[in-house]
């Protein structure tokens, strides 16, 4: 465990506390060492009166850093400055393969089930610490501390599987995301196959398109690449080169199974809890109106569109609309919530 450096002063960004923790992923690959999750933990400057822990899991060619996109003398970039000057706690986690967790030689042995259980793991050890004051030194007690998850694209998804396996957050926040997956990019004959059958030979179809245990988007150098790779060419340049700092490779099998129609609707009809949909006016997502009715036993489905943004929602001037309305919704979906 080590303390992030507070930032302020000459980038006048405000100051923010955070905390950088490692933990047993509590799974076993074969012929593999001890994995460990990789987390940050991001504090309000003022604890007493927070109540709401933001668990944040990145999608498909990114690390947890997506959540604190660096710019320099602009903090508007950063989720997790955003919502901590809110008055949130914000936990960001790298699956298992990216970022600073650990990486097994079989990128194929990460299937969705493997991340989910050490994400789910390592979530819960973090609220379990935060709670009784055990995360850091000198860290008082949050014992009312609550949940909610949010995930951008297959984040997104792999937060609906974890919500549905293991039950943790008071609601979840899904930005980018629908059961809808991404047809166009799935070999025919995949499309062809029922949902439970292409989920069944994942891994088969997985080493097939990807090749590689652990491949890497390539830019294709042409023309507006923004435009490709956000969904919109309004994606702000200085937003789109802090996002190097985050670029990962893929996990082929989670990636995979995020792409074929009807993903995880099964487990997105078991959500028992608030959910809110967050999409940009030019995502990857399908047509808005249809991603709400996968998640058919929430009690409060809220669809949200983000004028003028593509995928990555940070990168688009709507982003402060976006910080601004989960904040709304995360208040409501937890009582007494300042």
């Amino acid at each position: 465990m080590r303390f992030l450096s507070p930032r302020a002063g000459e980038t006048g960004r405000p100051v923010i506390r955070a905390i950088e923790v490692r933990l047993d992923a509590g799974v076993e690959l074969h012929d593999e060492p001890a994995l460990q999750v990789a987390a940050s933990v991001y504090l309000p400057e003022h604890l007493d009166d927070t109540r709401i822990a933001l668990i944040c899991l990145a999608g498909g060619n990114m690390n947890r850093r997506y959540y604190d996109l660096q710019v320099e003398a602009d903090a508007d970039f950063s989720f997790a400055t955003q919502m901590t000057s809110r008055g949130f706690v914000v936990v960001t986690i790298d699956h298992l393969g990216l970022g600073e967790s650990s990486r097994p030689a079989d990128g194929y042995a990460l299937t969705a089930d493997v991340i989910v259980r050490a994400n789910a793991r390592a979530t819960g050890e973090i609220l379990a610490r935060l709670r009784v004051g055990r995360l850091a030194d000198h860290l008082r007690a949050l014992p009312d501390l609550r949940s909610v998850g949010v995930g951008h694209s297959m984040g997104a998804m792999l937060t609906v599987l974890q919500q549905a396996q293991a039950r943790q957050h008071a609601g979840v926040a899904l930005l980018g995301f629908s059961t809808r997956g991404l047809p166009e990019f799935v070999p025919e004959d995949v499309r062809l196959l029922s949902p439970d059958d292409a989920r069944a030979r994942l891994v088969e179809f997985a080493r097939r398109l990807f090749v590689v245990p652990y491949p890497r988007i390539r830019r294709s150098g042409g023309g507006n690449d923004n435009a490709a790779l956000y969904g919109s060419s309004g994606a702000d340049p200085r937003g789109v080169a802090a996002l190097k700092a985050a670029t990962d490779c893929l996990l082929p099998v989670p990636a995979f199974l995020s792409m074929i129609p009807g993903n995880v609707a099964p487990e997105a009809a078991q959500i028992e809890v608030p959910v809110l949909l967050m999409l940009g006016e030019h995502d990857m997502a399908g047509p808005p109106a249809e991603a709400p009715r996968a998640f058919s036993a929430s009690p409060d489905v809220r669809l949200e569109i983000l004028p003028g943004a593509g995928h990555s929602h940070f990168l688009f001037p709507a982003r402060t609309q976006a910080y601004a309305r989960l904040a709304a919704w995360a208040r409501r979906v937890v009582p007494n919530s300042p």
